[in-house]
């Protein structure tokens, strides 16, 4: 890795980050939304009540202003592979860009297809009609998440492929193995249903402006009785979705998960940490404790990671210098073993170009006993594989704490809308508008989880970030960085506006209580 700028490396990670922190502002609430009002909408065409219509309208109105503005931080992303990451597509680019096209071919092409006739179709095509479409876009946009998240999954615990040393590139051998990859399709269904919580929660903040204004009061409380039903359903399902997402990291991805806790001490009966401050001075081959102050449940890292009290979770220590009680395999092994496996593809390569068979046979030999630690070959210590625990430790803790919360709320909320109180609750109301910026913050915090406590993998245990990059200038990328910051802020600066200011309008016609 000398031969690599690290600057490059660092803006093209910051470039990538930026991008994708951006997009997901967008996209959970289309996830959401769209169902959301495909139950408003079911609602208006089996009562025929004019009230839902207008309701319905409403919340669609915001969708498409949301959908619109969120498309071009998505096309620019997936740009962003081949300019500032050609390596890595070059590498994996049979696997990782299946799911991608699929996306685009059977997912993407029919939520905007059937999105314009939901849009603009109102009185154009029957009810029935524009309910199927309105159903269909949500689950178009939801296919796309799917696929996304498949390609996602498989970086995060890759399957179903070989890594053919004649064209140095990782290539698909069972695409089902890649669909129904366990990470993924947790990954998908954890990922989703935080979309349905942010919209409910999206939908309730609006409504409660309406209500602390004493304007559109029929038209708040219908819409905070979908969205608070819908969202404690959906955050009670985000819950058993995180327990599953939580087992896959432990089984498949240990290092993230012992940052996730802050573990770097392995135990059996493992805690875990419900609110903790870490010791900032705390590093890796010190004896100091990794906490300042903690709450803890015994045990219940252990129950969470294999269902099981008394399991141990190999901490920090353990995955990086080993452990051969747990047969834990040191990362200084699985390095000497990865140098080996890039000397023997070097070699291989060199005898198959001089045409000396029985040399690139040996060596191949060699490479295929050492494969499986490729990508370790590429480290330069065993230290690299440790991620930046507090980022993600309180990226995770972040999102656990105010996803707890938004479980309570729904339930207070709905509670009160059912006895109508709401409206007199003008703390509740006030929850329910602040409950919003949190929303965001823990979509955030959730994905930095995901991906800061994979690092420096690109593809986990296979290809360090490093060796991803494409062969440009840093300055370049830098440039681009600030480009699309600009961007990407007046677009998010331009959706807002747009929003508030319908917002304000509110409903086409006055509601009557």
């Amino acid at each position: 890795m000398e031969h690599i700028d690290p600057s490059l490396i660092d803006w093209s990670r910051t470039q990538f980050a930026l991008t994708a922190l951006y997009h997901w502002i967008f996209v959970p609430l289309t996830l959401g939304l769209t169902f959301i009002v495909a139950i408003m909408e079911s609602i208006y065409v089996k009562t025929g009540n004019p009230w839902w219509k207008k309701t319905t309208k409403f919340w669609m109105g915001l969708l498409a202003i949301n959908f619109a503005i969120g498309l071009a931080t998505g096309i620019i992303m997936e740009f962003e592979f081949g300019t500032n990451w050609s390596n890595y597509s070059w590498i994996v680019g049979d696997i990782f860009g299946a799911p991608l096209a699929i996306e685009g071919l059977m997912a993407f092409f029919m939520e905007s297809t059937f999105f314009a006739i939901m849009f603009f179709g109102w009185d154009k095509v029957s009810k029935k009609t524009h309910l199927l479409s309105t159903w269909l876009v949500a689950i178009g946009s939801n296919l796309s998440a799917l696929w996304i998240l498949i390609a996602n999954g498989w970086m995060q615990h890759p399957v179903g492929m070989t890594f053919n040393p004649d064209t140095a590139r990782n290539e698909m051998t069972d695409f089902w193995a890649i669909v129904f990859n366990p990470n993924a399709y947790t990954k998908f269904l954890h990922t989703i249903s935080s979309g349905y919580v942010l919209a409910s929660l999206f939908v309730i903040a609006i409504s409660s402006w309406y209500l602390l204004k004493k304007r559109d009061i029929q038209f708040a409380k219908r819409s905070i009785i979908v969205a608070s039903s819908f969202g404690l359903i959906v955050s009670l399902f985000t819950l058993t979705t995180g327990d599953d997402s939580a087992r896959q990291v432990a089984l498949n991805q240990p290092m993230k998960l012992a940052a996730m806790e802050g573990l770097y001490d392995g135990k059996s009966n493992a805690e875990i940490v419900t609110f903790g401050i870490l010791n900032p001075s705390k590093t890796l081959k010190d004896t100091q404790e990794p906490f300042l102050f903690k709450v803890a449940i015994p045990g219940g890292l252990s129950l969470l990671s294999y269902h099981n009290f008394d399991a141990y979770v190999p901490g920090i220590k353990q995955i990086v210098y080993g452990d051969k009680e747990h047969k834990i395999m040191s990362t200084k092994e699985k390095i000497a073993q990865g140098k080996l496996a890039v000397k023997a593809l070097t070699d291989y390569k060199k005898a198959k170009k001089a045409g000396d068979k029985k040399s690139a046979k040996k060596a191949k030999d060699v490479f295929e006993t050492h494969s499986q630690y490729l990508g370790y070959g590429y480290l330069k210590s065993p230290e690299d594989i440790v991620p930046n625990v507090p980022i993600t430790f309180y990226a995770f803790h972040t999102m656990v704490g105010f996803g707890t919360w938004f479980i309570l709320l729904f339930i207070l909320i709905l509670y009160t809308s059912m006895t109508n109180e709401l409206h007199n609750k003008r703390w509740l109301l006030l929850a329910g508008i602040w409950s919003l910026p949190m929303g965001y913050i823990a979509q955030e915090a959730g994905w930095i989880t995901a991906e800061v406590g994979r690092q420096p993998w690109a593809i986990q245990d296979m290809l360090p970030v490093g060796m991803a990059t494409s062969s440009i200038s840093s300055g370049s990328v830098m440039f681009t960085f600030w480009m699309f910051a600009l961007l990407f802020t007046g677009l998010l600066i331009a959706e807002v506006k747009i929003m508030t200011t319908q917002i304000k309008i509110g409903p086409k016609e006055e509601s009557h209580v």
